[in-house]
């Protein structure tokens, strides 16, 4: 699987693990050149505290438009710090 925004490839592997309809990518696979850590948090209640990025591709923003887990709670355990994307993030065979 890749994650695309603006034509460039911000993540790939064929190891995703996919929860809730988002793939998940395994951290080494994520060119983090592209992302830019905010402030923003959510909080899930099975999967614990999420911290996102901005997407930041050619000068252009997609604020807030990536997100990890770095502490899951255990029924998420497998996701930790793996990145998810969305906001016209594709992601694509």
């Amino acid at each position: 699987m890749k994650a695309v925004w603006k034509g460039v490839v911000l993540a790939e592997s064929d190891n995703t693990i996919t929860v809730e309809g988002n793939h998940y990518f395994p951290p080494d696979s994520v060119r983090r050149e592209y992302l830019k850590t905010s402030d923003t948090q959510s909080i899930c209640p099975w999967k614990g505290l999420a911290n996102y990025s901005t997407i930041i591709v050619g000068g252009e923003e997609n604020r807030d438009a990536a997100w990890h887990y770095p502490q899951p709670k255990p029924a998420a355990r497998q996701l930790k710090d793996h990145v998810a994307f969305w906001n016209g993030v594709e992601i694509v065979p």
